[in-house]
């Protein structure tokens, strides 16, 4: 074997460390995609990884120099140029603080599964898109705003497991927009209380105002009925993104289905534990344990229910 392909193998192994100690569903769900597109999605989650730890960090100059680096390393790797390679000692400049060690087989594997799989560039721009604009907001005035983040932030990686499976369907893309906005959405009313400790609020200000919350009893985690009415929107509109895109899974290659299906069901459980909560989500942080993933990943096995009646969804005020 040559030295090019086992520093490929051992890059795609940080990868998926990476994924493994940051990300605890990533484990469960990566065994129901063959092995080769595996090592692909931990790569694709440790450039994204990567780029989240640069948005989290408290010097804002220093996150958007760590950025920009980030999509100057990009282009380098999607170019196919030697320093794509990221041997370790390049990994960046020497700005506020220091480098993650695994820039350097990040884009070592996430090269080698660009050009595999021929996805496309601008799904990963998106997504550093997605991290300055954290940087830069830390509030968002309505629910449309809240939809355009989502749209860099969450579906550029929908759109790029699609395309690892060989789909760029139009048609496909947008149902799998819905889903994929539709979980990040969910990841913000979950984590209501941990972002609000980073001082970012994901609630639209607008309807923080149209039912009374302030910031300040957001800040006290005070539960009434005035937050109950509007996590209840927040959710409602939530599960109707999820509607729109629950055929998606049924309309993809059958080695992708399991996978799809499995993440539909993950998030629209959050959302029933949330409101099982009764909105509680400063208190009682809903989220899924091995026992719930191992239900979920049998109940993946089949095509997902649909709604009782044939009914029809359109998003509520």
């Amino acid at each position: 074997m040559e030295k090019t392909d086992l520093k490929i193998r051992a890059a795609y192994a940080e990868c998926r460390k990476l994924a493994c100690r940051h990300y605890e569903n990533f484990p469960v769900a990566s065994r129901l995609v063959p092995r080769a597109k595996r090592d692909a999605l931990a790569a694709i989650y440790a450039f994204a990884r990567g780029a989240d730890d640069f948005a989290d960090e408290p010097n804002v100059a220093a996150r958007l120099a760590h950025l920009a680096e980030w999509g100057s390393k990009l282009r380098t790797c999607v170019a196919g140029e030697p320093a794509a390679a990221g041997e370790p000692g390049a990994a960046f400049p020497p700005v506020a603080a220091n480098p993650p060690d695994e820039a350097g087989p990040v884009f070592l594997a996430l090269g080698d599964t660009i050009r595999r799989f021929a996805l496309s560039e601008e799904h990963f721009k998106n997504l550093l898109r997605a991290f300055e604009s954290d940087v830069r907001q830390s509030r968002h005035p309505n629910f449309d705003s809240l939809v355009a983040y989502s749209s860099c932030s969450a579906n550029p990686v929908g759109r790029l497991v699609l395309e690892l499976f060989g789909h760029r369907d139009t048609r496909l893309f947008k149902l799998s927009d819905s889903i994929c906005t539709a979980l990040q959405l969910t990841n913000f009313w979950q984590d209501v209380r941990v972002d609000l400790a980073r001082d970012r609020v994901y609630l639209p200000m607008e309807d923080l105002a149209r039912f009374g919350v302030s910031l300040d009893e957001l800040r006290e985690g005070r539960l009434d009925g005035r937050w109950r009415r509007l996590m209840a929107l927040e959710v409602r509109r939530t599960r109707e993104l999820f509607e729109r895109g629950r055929s998606l899974p049924e309309k993809v290659v059958p080695e992708l289905r399991p996978q799809l299906r499995l993440t539909w069901l993950g998030g629209a459980t959050i959302l029933d534990r949330i409101e099982a909560a009764d909105f509680d989500v400063f208190n009682r942080r809903p989220k899924l344990t091995r026992l719930d993933f191992a239900r979920l990943y049998w109940r993946a096995r089949r095509a997902l229910e649909p709604l009782p009646g044939g009914a029809q969804v359109s998003m509520s005020c």
